[in-house]
């Protein structure tokens, strides 16, 4: 315990730097808050007060806590303070939820895939709605109060239940739900009961800032616990919670990626995604949380996106103000251990690596992932490249395995797996031991008689080299596994294959790719002996028969040790175009217009121009200056994707080069494409696209273009 809250110390003095601006900025969240209420109120159904679309489901009416809000709250931008029709909607929004009670004060819990999950005391709609009532109650009719009051009563009545079970993230919220009730209906046990669930909370908060649901940090779940601690802090006004808070904003700012996204290498639940995490409203309570809430939000602030209502309501009314402290997680090097040697994020920029020790065997719960894949590899360009989370009933995605990985599968459809089968298969650790001291720090994995170990180092060249050794073998296989994310385009191998990753399998040993493969700027040297694997699919736990997306597979490279081979190298770099030469314009840059009047629209993301084409025929012209008179080589770099036409380049009205297919069954991009010779005077020349058709696969006639190049053919 010593060495743990040592480690969190010192990570949190290493992070700490100066304030950054204040937080809230209270202009935003007004704006956030007004711009959704016109929408949400379309949703609702003025007859039964349901807001949303069949199939319903409870959490639809979660909205009326932002338009009370709106309601409650005086501000010069906002149109909707006092407002008589908002009130209305607002109370038939509660009656709404009363009339759909069952005798205990639950809901189906319907998911809008039309499954469900049983009868809930759903915490995230009791809390809205005991919180909508706190702010309009005064002002609504007498009849109308009547329905909600005795619809919240029966609800909180049987929440008051839960306050007596073990402290996990549900019952938290729920405390959090119960003690707002209790000032409502002025129900000094159910403060109490409340009071005393978030003190045995606080007191579950693991040292290094987060909370548990088996064995190690649950990002999801710690976000959950610092929502209900934080408004319940501004509801009760409970200084004992605010050291959890503090020590739970400190781990999450520490455990994000340099583009603001979480780090899910050690969580026990969640997949990597690709969303900034902007915090809650129990990171606004703490200076450390609020460098964090100013950090993750300027981005979305700079570029004059909101954020959505419920965030922005719940921030005005529960939300603490002050100064932030600016966490440095994006220096160009820094490392950070958390807890008891137990988990090491790295920076050595361009590269930031997280290594887990964290170790359980595999838990029946389907929530629960296995803690199998330990290591991540972020690129700051590339993105995440190597690992991003962990799943079930998936031997594939672990680090190492003992054994054959096909003998635990997830089979289609199956509703109700065994999530911990009687096999000889190990593919989660017995035991595992961080090494962050060493040069370079090492994670050793033990799977009873096997031991294994990874280390990452930056190379000379500027890449990154995962070794993985095998320090013991005990007779049965033993395998390392590189579980790579899907990228967006097509693979390339050394051998000349290009395919797109999708529904069809694809095994290729490296004698079969050769010595490499590329996938959207990621270039990755194959050892002999290595296989690669797609898809390797994740059991979805959100899903009753588990069928996930082909976007959350992973592209394998599996390694087998054996008699000779007990270590690979896998190197990793970002991969460099081709040195083509010549003058390079960028699309967005040029002057452009279009003579059929179709829309244009520059691609920011894509770093491309579009031409919304509707039929053949449809065009745009881009103006290039040229300083010398010459005979040039024109390349022309094209966006791809399934909406995408067929087009024809024209020079001054010449046609050059053949059509070209922009058509892919995913984005993509098709870097210079040759359209052939021209001669140019010196001056000011039109570069047209045309589109003459599509390809049968694709549905739509759009264009967009990244780059024309003007390469010299003869010497200037």
């Amino acid at each position: 315990m010593l060495l743990a809250a040592l480690a969190v110390l010192a990570a949190a003095l290493s992070l700490r730097a100066a304030t950054t601006a204040p937080w809230p900025d209270r202009t935003w969240l007004i704006a956030s808050l007004v711009h959704e209420v016109p929408e949400i109120l379309k949703t609702q159904d003025p007859e039964s007060g349901r807001f949303g679309s069949d199939p319903w489901v409870c959490m639809e009416q979660n909205v009326i806590f932002p338009l009370a809000v709106a309601w409650a709250t005086q501000d010069p931008a906002n149109p909707y303070h006092h407002d008589a029709g908002l009130l209305q909607a607002i109370c038939r929004g509660g009656e709404a939820l009363t009339a759909e009670q069952d005798p205990q004060g639950m809901w189906v819990f319907r998911k809008k895939d039309n499954a469900t999950w049983g009868q809930i005391h759903m915490p995230w709609t009791y809390s809205r709605w005991i919180r909508s009532y706190a702010l309009v109650r005064e002002a609504m009719p007498a009849a109308s109060r009547e329905i909600w009051e005795r619809g919240l009563l029966l609800g909180f009545r049987g929440i008051r239940r839960y306050m007596d079970h073990e402290v996990q993230n549900i019952p938290a919220h729920h405390a959090m739900a119960l003690y707002i009730a209790g000032q409502c209906f002025e129900n000094a046990d159910w403060q109490e009961a409340a009071r005393t669930f978030m003190a045995r909370a606080v007191a579950a908060q693991d040292p290094a800032g987060f909370w548990s649901e088996n064995y190690g940090p649950g990002l999801g779940c710690s976000m959950v616990y610092m929502e209900a601690i934080g408004t319940y802090y501004a509801a009760a006004h409970d200084a004992s919670v605010l050291p959890a808070l503090e020590r739970g904003a400190r781990f999450h700012a520490a455990l994000l990626w340099p583009d603001g996204t979480p780090i899910t290498t050690v969580d026990e639940r969640q997949v990597y995604h690709r969303e900034r995490s902007i915090g809650n409203v129990g990171f606004s309570h703490t200076a450390a949380g609020r460098g964090f809430l100013v950090r993750q939000t300027q981005m979305l602030r700079d570029q004059g996106g909101l954020v959505n209502a419920d965030y922005a309501a719940t921030m005005l009314v529960y939300g603490g103000s002050g100064e932030g402290e600016t966490a440095v997680v994006q220096g160009d090097q820094a490392r950070f251990v958390l807890g008891d040697h137990k988990a090491l994020v790295q920076r050595d920029r361009p590269w930031q690596v997280c290594l887990s020790a964290y170790s359980c065997p595999p838990p029946r719960n389907r929530w629960i992932q296995d803690r199998q894949n330990l290591v991540d590899v972020f690129h700051d360009d590339l993105g995440l490249l190597i690992g991003g989370g962990n799943t079930k009933l998936q031997p594939y995605w672990s680090t190492f395995t003992v054994g054959d990985p096909n003998k635990v599968r997830h089979r289609s459809g199956d509703a109700n797996p065994d999530f911990t089968p009687t096999t000889d298969l190990r593919w989660v650790p017995t035991r595992s031991a961080l090494n962050p001291d060493t040069t370079p720090p090492s994670l050793d994995l033990i799977y009873h008689g096997h031991s294994g170990r990874v280390t990452a180092a930056v190379a000379a060249d500027g890449g990154l080299l995962l070794t993985y050794d095998a320090i013991a073998l005990a007779g049965s296989p033993f395998a390392a596994h590189v579980p790579f994310l899907k990228r967006q385009g097509r693979i390339r191998f050394a051998a000349g294959q290009a395919l797109y990753l999708a529904e069809a399998t694809v095994t290729l040993t490296q004698a079969q790719s050769g010595d490499w493969f590329e996938w959207d700027g990621m270039r990755v040297d194959i050892p002999p002996g290595a296989t690669l694997l797609w898809p390797v699919r994740q059991h979805n736990p959100y899903a009753k028969d588990g069928l996930a997306p082909l976007a959350s597979a992973k592209l394998v490279m599996s390694l087998p040790f054996g008699p000779g081979v007990q270590r690979y190298q896998v190197a990793i770099r970002k991969a460099h175009a081709c040195a083509l030469g010549g003058r390079v314009y960028e699309a967005r840059q040029l002057p452009v217009l279009s003579r059929t009047e179709t829309r244009l629209k520059p691609l920011d993301d894509l770093g491309s121009f579009l031409l919304s084409a509707a039929r053949p025929g449809d065009s745009m012209t881009f103006t290039v200056a040229v300083e010398t008179e010459g005979t040039y080589e024109l390349f022309a770099d094209f966006c791809l994707y399934p909406r995408y036409g067929t087009v024809q380049i024209s020079v001054d009205g010449t046609p050059t080069g053949a059509p070209f297919d922009a058509y892919a069954p995913e984005t993509d991009i098709s870097g210079p494409v040759s359209m052939g010779e021209v001669l140019l005077t010196a001056g000011r020349h039109e570069i047209s696209l045309t589109v003459t058709g599509r390809n049968p696969q694709s549905s739509g006639y759009l264009i967009s273009l990244r780059t024309f190049r003007l390469r010299p053919v003869t010497p200037p």
